[in-house]
């Protein structure tokens, strides 16, 4: 008796929209977008610095979905080497075992790592790898007889992710208090908004030795024997692209060493040539004790996290019986460790840290030509990773309430940007900015494109307010 098998079927638009609708829970989105019956965009496709939704549509990613496709979309080198490697061995865990990926991704992210960061904890993305280092940091100082070192300080807006110790870590108020009481012990300083800093004048590298001097303060206020580690991005993503000033992070590398507490490099989004290196921690000269990473090491096309260590920190589990009782099912997935290695091999052939550095000047200044609108106060960051902060009045810099930023970021720019064909990021997390985070393959053909989409939009959002 012969069988004949049906090939599957394409759900249409509608279908699609209805099951959306019942059934999936988007993650930080407003559900009643869906419930009301205004649907949800979906994507359908990627191909270089594109996407397309599923009535055709075409946009520039210019977040690199979440600032994460560094390489681009629709790369078939890297599809093909997941395939290969399903093929061969599609999982094991690195619980007591290992397998060559897994090793030869730990050798390849050790050799990029700055100073004597050698050891690689892998996990399954950002949040997981700030989860193993605050617990990491927490241990580590048991190990040293120093069991009263559990406080971490981050800076104020800043994210580091959602599970519980990651969150206390985090630095907005609004999402974590339907979540209290957190993982104690987190605590927060100034972040570098040099725009919001006005006591400071035109003198940043003061601004900066008095935002990193908080932190200082921040250790002596708690208590030195109590303060275990800082957790700073290389540039702050919350808030708007906050970049350091110059030697601020010599003074901050300055005081943990002064105080023995350790220092977390958050570059879940950083790293992976977002700021035109391997690792951001290298622009801006500092070398910390732990880096924490994800998004860019496939460039999204399987997901992959890691906390990479210093040899300081590893040395007392090199020894007896001392385990770190911390892991993930799918940390250092075979797939998603070929499939880093193959991506970093792109990096490499195609020279994107190299482009990165080249082409962020321009990108800044075509940015910065938006300048002459009256809604635009201020153009910040750093490699392709910039903020645009929009403001109520350039004179005083005064900003938007909060009625005011609901019908502007959500009630009218992040469609329109959409609809105007630019997928970015309008978010008030903090003062309401644009973010931009391209993948590392554009140029200043594509720069010129999103700063003609941003003056449309930008110009009608200033006539409706």
């Amino acid at each position: 008796m012969s069988t004949t098998t049906e090939a599957p079927t394409t759900s249409t638009e509608a279908e699609l929209q209805a099951k959306a609708k019942d059934h999936l829970w988007m993650h930080f989105a407003r559900q009643s977008v869906m419930e009301d019956g205004h649907g949800v965009p979906i994507i359908t496709r990627g191909e270089g610095h594109h996407i397309w939704d599923s009535q055709g549509r075409k946009y520039i990613d210019g977040l690199s979905g979440l600032f994460v496709v560094n390489a681009g979309h629709g790369r078939k080198r890297l599809a093909e080497v997941a395939a290969r490697q399903a093929e061969q061995l599609a999982f094991f865990p690195i619980w007591s075992y290992a397998h060559p990926n897994a090793i030869e991704l730990a050798d390849r992210l050790a050799s990029y790592a700055p100073g004597d960061l050698n050891r690689v904890f892998f996990s399954t993305g950002g949040g997981e790898a700030v989860e193993t280092a605050f617990k990491l940091a927490k241990y580590y100082w048991k190990l040293q007889g120093k069991p009263t070192k559990h406080k971490v300080i981050s800076r104020a807006v800043a994210y580091h992710g959602t599970p519980q110790g990651a969150l206390a870590i985090t630095g907005i108020p609004a999402m974590k208090e339907m979540f209290e009481p957190l993982t104690p012990g987190g605590f927060r300083v100034p972040n570098t908004n040099f725009y919001r800093a006005p006591e400071h004048g035109d003198d940043l590298e003061a601004f900066g030795v008095w935002a990193a001097d908080r932190i200082e303060e921040m250790i002596q206020f708690e208590g030195p024997d109590t303060v275990a580690a800082v957790f700073l991005e290389p540039v702050q993503n919350s808030g708007g692209c906050f970049p350091p000033p110059p030697g601020y992070f010599k003074r901050v590398r300055e005081i943990c060493d002064k105080y023995d507490v350790l220092l977390v490099s958050d570059e879940v989004i950083c790293a992976f040539g977002r700021i035109g290196h391997m690792f951001a921690c290298d622009e801006y000269g500092y070398v910390p004790d732990m880096i924490t990473c994800a998004k860019a090491m496939t460039s999204g096309y399987s997901p992959i996290g890691a906390t990479i260590v210093s040899d300081r920190i590893y040395e007392p589990f090199k020894h007896g019986n001392t385990s770190f009782y911390h892991g993930y099912t799918f940390g250092g997935h075979p797939v998603s460790a070929a499939v880093a290695m193959e991506n970093l091999d792109i990096f490499e052939e195609e020279k994107l840290n190299e482009r990165v550095r080249e082409n962020s000047p321009l990108f800044r200044a075509e940015l910065e030509t938006l300048l002459d609108l009256p809604i635009v106060g201020d153009v910040r960051g750093d490699g392709y990773f910039f903020g645009i902060e929009l403001v109520k009045d350039k004179a005083t810099k005064e900003t938007f309430d909060d009625d005011e930023s609901e019908r502007l970021l959500r009630g009218f720019l992040s469609k329109a940007l959409f609809d105007a064909g630019l997928y970015c990021r309008a978010d008030d997390r903090g003062d309401p900015v644009v973010q931009l985070a391209p993948p590392l393959t554009i140029g200043p053909a594509e720069f010129k494109e999103i700063g003609q989409i941003l003056r449309g939009v930008l110009s009608e959002a200033w006539t409706r307010l």
